[in-house]
């Protein structure tokens, strides 16, 4: 559904356009990131523990007490992004024409700090059930509002200059509008969870001892706040990407020649916004989906390691990790060999853009294996003790990734921001596996990993074949994406199932 929502939207904007749309989304997601993103897990895992000793009143308590106090934080965090809007869009851009997107975004704040402590709730009674529906709808009225909004401004700009006579540049009111179907589909998800509680009963029964308020606050948020600020520094790096790649083009030049009807002044604008819009979009697809693994694994984790079950703690961390690396490794290699067929699929309208992309997603691919891997591993490291490790790992992998986009960028261009991309998420993995196996005692067995990324690397090559292959026959395009990731993933299943006695019931002897 991210999909579906941001590659049309790119089209409409194109690189202008997203450049407003991306400073938006920069601003938003750091205080997003810190308000809400601890919440769900920090909720789920308290639930759960409560669940597991049969405390299924002081779980609901928790919910109370967790939605009191994180309510007043969205509320906070949607006004600082008020008070941030004009001069946060002038300083990044240069002009305030962002500005309205970014008004525009606020309250998705305080509706994501109620719907995380929702989820929260009901991941920790390990029901996913309703965070996959909330996500669904969040989805489809993310892409169904944004998109219809969106397009109704750009069908209709002088009507909307006549409207708004101060509007100078009628692709800030497209992000805007593009950026009302995100508040939109918050709003949807807060509605979705006040109906299913009213005809949800929670579990009754079980221990009737409760933890105090003062308790339960003081746990909640020194859970929830190191994964907050962990994930705020994770976001920076949109922030980062945004200051360096415009300031150094605008410094020392770029490689890429102005497209027809981009001034040289707007050439920074116009490649962040196809950079952040067409290269980190698709990146970001296959990491959206290992997201959720955490969520899973964090509860498996947190009962195992509450009941002492080491073999569980075992088998649910390999399964985490393992999950992650089958489906990381295939994407990126189809990703890889294909990334100019995929692009110009995608974005038709926005060829100068995308074929500016192709490169950077390749220069991009190593990080996301590392990023899939490395979100459910996050979560881990929650359900173990270590809420605080996330946030050095991430302070230490964003200070790398500044120093890189400062040393690489003046010479690759945007490429550089692609690579130390990649080279932050590597050394971002590589920690947080190590104090994860240090803090849980758990022992890897590391060649199944081995044998899925050869059948990952034979996915890649046969897909780069094929595509060769029905190119030189001048088939669609559609037919040479869809051929190549056909053969692509049939090798890879049938390697897979080839080598599945490697997957099954490893042990650290094998």
């Amino acid at each position: 559904m991210g999909a579906v929502f941001r590659i049309p939207l790119t089209n409409m904007l194109g690189g202008i356009g997203m450049s407003y749309f991306s400073c938006a989304y920069s601003l938003f997601m750091p205080v997003y990131a810190l308000t809400v993103t601890g919440i769900s897990s920090a909720v789920a895992r308290m639930t759960a523990q409560s669940a597991a000793l049969g405390m299924y009143a002081n779980a609901a308590k928790l919910r109370r007490e967790a939605l009191m106090l994180f309510s007043a934080a969205g509320l906070a965090g949607s006004l600082l992004i008020l008070f941030l809007a004009k001069p946060f869009s002038f300083y990044f851009t240069g002009s305030t024409e962002a500005a309205a997107a970014v008004t525009l975004i606020a309250p998705s704040v305080l509706f994501g700090c109620i719907t995380a402590v929702e989820r929260g709730y009901y991941e920790g009674m390990s029901n996913m059930y309703p965070t996959a529906v909330s996500q669904v709808i969040e989805g489809t009225i993310r892409a169904s509002a944004g998109l219809l909004l969106c397009s109704f401004v750009t069908a209709h700009p002088r009507t909307l200059m006549w409207l708004f006579p101060s509007v100078t540049d009628i692709r800030g009111v497209a992000a805007a509008a593009g950026i009302l179907g995100v508040t939109f589909s918050t709003a949807g998800a807060v509605l979705f969870f006040g109906i299913i509680r009213l005809f949800h009963r929670a579990p009754a029964g079980g221990e009737p001892h409760t933890m105090n308020r003062r308790t339960v606050a003081r746990e909640l948020f020194f859970t929830a706040l190191p994964v907050g600020v962990s994930a705020l520094v994770t976001n920076l790096t949109a922030l980062v990407d945004m200051w360096t790649v415009i300031w150094s083009i605008s410094h020392f030049g770029s490689r890429v020649e102005a497209p027809p009807g981009i001034s040289e002044s707007q050439l920074p604008h116009f490649i962040y916004g196809s950079f952040a819009g067409i290269a980190l979009t698709v990146f970001s697809l296959v990491p959206s989906v290992t997201n959720m693994l955490g969520k899973g694994a964090l509860t498996c984790i947190a009962s195992a390691r509450e009941s002492g079950d080491k073999e569980a703690l075992e088998r649910g961390t390999m399964q985490a990790l393992l999950t992650s690396v089958v489906i990381a490794v295939p994407s990126a290699a189809g990703i890889f060999v294909l990334s100019p067929q995929i692009l110009d699929f995608l974005y038709p309208r926005q060829t100068d853009e995308a074929a500016m992309c192709a490169a950077p997603l390749r220069y991009l691919m190593v990080g996301m294996v590392c990023l899939c891997v490395s979100y459910p591993l996050f979560s881990m490291l929650q359900a173990v003790g270590k809420p605080a490790a996330p946030l050095k790992i991430m302070l230490v992998g964003t200070t790398v990734k500044l120093i890189c986009n400062l040393l690489f960028i003046p010479f690759m261009g945007v490429d550089g921001a692609a690579l130390s991309t990649s080279v932050s998420y590597v050394l971002i993995l590589a920690a947080a596996l190590w104090i994860y196996l240090r803090a849980s005692g758990v022992r890897l067995c590391f060649s199944p990993f081995g044998k899925v990324f050869y059948a990952g690397a034979m996915c890649g090559g046969s897909a780069y074949l094929t595509a060769c292959a029905t190119e030189h026959l001048e088939a669609p395009l559609f037919v040479v994406i869809g051929g190549s990731a056909a053969v692509g993933g049939l090798v890879y299943l049938l390697l897979l199932r080839a080598l599945s006695a490697g997957l099954k019931n490893c042990s650290c002897g094998d």
